[in-house]
């Protein structure tokens, strides 16, 4: 009788590293990773027309590489969103944030209601908001946001991995994780 072995855990987790040399990405893709500064007003200031497609918004189950960086013993549900950032209707970054479920309205007050409002707009305006240190990552296409973007179709041929970076903002003792998986399409701008 053959047994069939499940993949291994980690190939669902991504490596996260403190330095972006750790993911040996090209010049312009560790400039895009590097920048410490609003993603979103770099994207408006290199395009036309700049938008957030918002996918989801809602409770879900934290990922396995997510739960600590936030501050939770375990996975667990949590507030998660998902958006595309489009600089002329093309995909260039998919962010995905979450935040515990038991932070409140004075923590993020913004967040409930962004709509399709970019959410780093309203991080880098709050003097209240600290931003961490920045980890970066290459996602293989197992990890669970890479499945998610291949679900979208938005890449024009699979990917096997990507660069991605993350780091937790902070407000009046909430955490946010705010994960940012930088799609081919931004070595055009």
């Amino acid at each position: 009788m053959t047994m069939h072995k499940s993949p291994p855990h980690f190939s669902t987790m991504a490596n996260w590293h403190n330095h972006v040399n750790a993911v040996h990405a090209s010049r312009d893709m560790s400039d895009w990773l590097n920048h410490r500064g609003s993603l979103t007003a770099r994207l408006v200031a290199r395009c036309q027309l700049f938008r957030v497609q918002r996918l989801y918004q809602g409770l879900a189950m934290c990922l396995d590489d997510e739960f600590a960086a936030i501050g939770l013993a375990r996975a667990k549900k949590v507030v998660e969103r998902e958006v595309l950032l489009r600089c002329d209707e093309r995909a260039m970054v998919y962010a995905h944030t979450v935040v515990s479920a038991s932070a409140n309205a004075t923590q993020w007050p913004l967040f409930a209601g962004l709509g399709e409002k970019s959410l780093g707009s309203t991080l880098f305006s709050d003097p209240l908001v600290e931003r961490g240190h920045l980890s970066y990552a290459r996602l293989r296409h197992t990890h669970p946001l890479m499945r998610r973007i291949a679900a979208l179709q938005v890449l024009e041929a699979p990917a096997l991995c990507l660069c991605a970076r993350r780091s937790v903002f902070k407000r009046k003792g909430g955490c946010l994780l705010v994960t940012e998986v930088f799609l081919p399409a931004i070595n055009s701008l």
